[in-house]
């Protein structure tokens, strides 16, 4: 879930990958019906936050806005701790092989070339409504995350699934609600009224939860700074990249004429847009949701030459085949070539995080010495333990 694709997950937003929330405040810059056309295309960006951005750059530095109060609701904006703000050897460190370094890396390469090619030049032309205190990259950033922590965003209709993602909103008092897996109220939206309304039985006193959506444990702490304490995160997912398997193959063949071979039905996967260089096979706790990616991917890697030469022949001609699945149970009812390759990619997979298993097991079950990591150091932690633990639980179903 990366910002700047305008894919948009937090407090009230609804998407079909995070399954998480989002909403509308009036227009705050003052002087915005009177933007130029010309001006308006020039905010267009990958993200499509540039104007909620300057809205709130601007009313930020305005001494008598309306939104002050809800500004002072705000977490301290220096302080906030989304993996953007560690140092990089920290992220490193504490988040090697989840996958969120990667991503962070990204989100500061486009959030430092859309402040500026975009803002930036924006606010000076507009230095009127922009004071020099505000022309920052690093509140710029801030501002960033609190948008992918705080926002709203309007949910497409179902037949709308072609549409680009609506803009992310900020709605004040709607955003104090902590996200759980296992939450007791849902965010309702209709035309005219936001609703939360209780999923359970809630008790006087106790926390009204809502949620963010069904995210893994490496989305909530690139996104909301934190994760869930295992194993409460029944959503949480562990990754194999797709090229760790075409590697997992590749270790696999006995010579050049083999390894190109796999190369062969590799690039055919690619074609069939079934894998690709970025992509990966995601690994739930009860499920494999990408379960037709993974499967097509071990069949084709692992069939005889003979019926790959069939198999693409008939590709060739368009003929769809849908019975391949893979969910969780059926693991061990694999092909033994099949299962060989999975359990090879997991290995591969768990190598690249910095510590095993067994030591975050000894940490975990260790209170004092839990007790005097960091805030960070204990998030990081519970990231990496959920991942391994769905990773180790497929090599004990290739077993």
């Amino acid at each position: 879930m990366a910002w700047w694709r305008g894919r948009v997950c937090g407090p009230g937003s609804s998407c079909s990958q995070c399954r998480g929330p989002r909403f509308c405040p009036p227009t705050p810059v003052p002087s915005a019906a009177c933007w130029s056309e010309v001006e308006r295309d020039a905010l267009q960006s990958l993200s499509g936050w540039v104007p909620l951005l300057l809205a709130l750059l601007h009313e930020l530095q305005a001494p008598a806005s309306p939104w002050s109060p809800y500004f002072a609701l705000w977490p301290e904006l220096g302080r906030l701790e989304h993996p953007m703000f560690w140092p990089e050897e920290e992220r490193l460190r504490l988040l090697k092989g989840t996958g969120v370094p990667e991503a962070v890396e990204k989100d500061l390469v486009n959030i430092r070339s859309e402040y500026y090619s975009i803002v930036l030049p924006f606010m000076e032309a507009h230095s009127d409504l922009f004071s020099p205190s505000v022309r920052s990259l690093e509140l710029y950033r801030q501002l960033v995350a609190l948008v992918m922590a705080y926002s709203f965003q309007e949910p497409l209709e179902e037949d709308d699934d072609e549409k680009e993602p609506n803009s992310p909103l900020m709605v004040p008092a709607a955003d104090i609600l902590n996200h759980i897996a296992n939450h007791n109220a849902n965010l309702e939206y209709s035309a005219d009224y936001l609703r939360m309304v209780a999923t359970q039985p809630i008790l006087e006193g106790h926390e009204i939860f809502n949620t963010y959506g069904q995210m893994a444990n490496w989305q909530l702490i690139h996104m909301y700074g934190f994760a869930e304490p295992y194993p409460n995160n029944t959503d949480d997912t562990a990754d194999i990249q797709m090229v760790t398997v075409r590697d997992a193959a590749l270790q696999g063949t006995k010579d050049e004429t083999e390894k190109l071979l796999l190369c062969e039905r590799w690039d055919f996967l690619c074609k069939q847009e079934m894998v690709g260089e970025e992509g990966a096979f995601v690994i739930g706790r009860e499920e494999v949701l990408t379960e037709e990616e993974l499967a097509t991917t071990l069949k084709v890697l692992c069939m005889p030459a003979e019926e790959f030469r069939d198999y693409k022949e008939r590709a060739g001609w368009g003929e769809e085949e849908t019975e391949d699945s893979l969910a969780i149970t059926d693991i061990p009812k694999l092909q033994e070539s099949w299962k060989r390759l999975l359990r090879n990619s997991v290995l591969l997979t768990l190598q690249t995080y910095a510590t095993n298993l067994k030591t975050d097991q000894d940490l975990l079950s260790n209170k004092e010495a839990y007790a005097t990591l960091s805030w960070r150091e204990q998030q990081a932690l519970q990231v990496c333990y959920g991942q391994k633990m769905i990773l180790h639980r497929v090599l004990e179903l290739t077993s």
